[in-house]
């Protein structure tokens, strides 16, 4: 009985006459390693990465914000109806950061974190829960706000998203494409 795929002598003749001397290839064993240069950019744009992440806010500068009625703030060159927008709450959050249980300097590097994955995750809203307590981050978060160049606006949020306690915060992204 002869199988299908077997071949006969008079074929595997045929072959080795049509192919030639042949030399049988050596396995290589060397492994390849990886590149020097390849891990050090790797390490540079992490580094660089990180830095981008913490963006350092000033305490010392105090902005000339409303002290009556909700904390609002629009920047020069953005339409002051996008500030209404957030209180309507026309946006959304896309991401949240709640602070509480954090000093100022964590709440700093949280704050300067979450503004630095806005623009990786092109979260255009974020709510940030500061809460009210002794009222140190609720005056403290605004003033850092307004000091990094991507917030466009904020306003004190709607009930649902913290009311007293939060802040609606709109980014500004850089890429282009980004959501409407």
């Amino acid at each position: 009985m002869k199988l299908k795929n077997a071949l006969s002598a008079q074929e595997k003749q045929l072959f080795k006459e049509a192919i030639g001397k042949v030399k049988p290839m050596e396995q290589d064993k060397i492994r390849p390693s990886i590149k020097q240069a390849k891990q050090k950019i790797r390490l540079e744009k992490d580094k660089s990465a990180k830095q981008a992440a913490q963006f350092h806010f000033s305490d010392e500068f105090e902005p000339d914000l409303n002290s009556q009625g909700p904390m609002k703030y629009v920047r020069h060159d953005v339409d002051t109806f996008e500030a209404k927008n957030l209180r309507r709450g026309q946006y959304p959050p896309d991401l949240i950061l709640d602070l509480h249980g954090l000093d100022q300097h964590q709440a700093k590097q949280e704050i300067a974190a979450l503004l630095y994955a806005c623009q990786k995750e092109h979260a255009q809203c974020v709510c940030i829960v500061h809460g009210i307590g002794s009222r140190i981050l609720k005056t403290k978060v605004p003033h850092w706000l307004v000091q990094h160049p991507d917030v466009m606006a904020f306003h004190q949020a709607p009930l649902e998203w913290g009311g007293n306690g939060a802040l609606l915060v709109l980014i500004e992204l850089k890429d282009k494409f980004y959501r409407d």
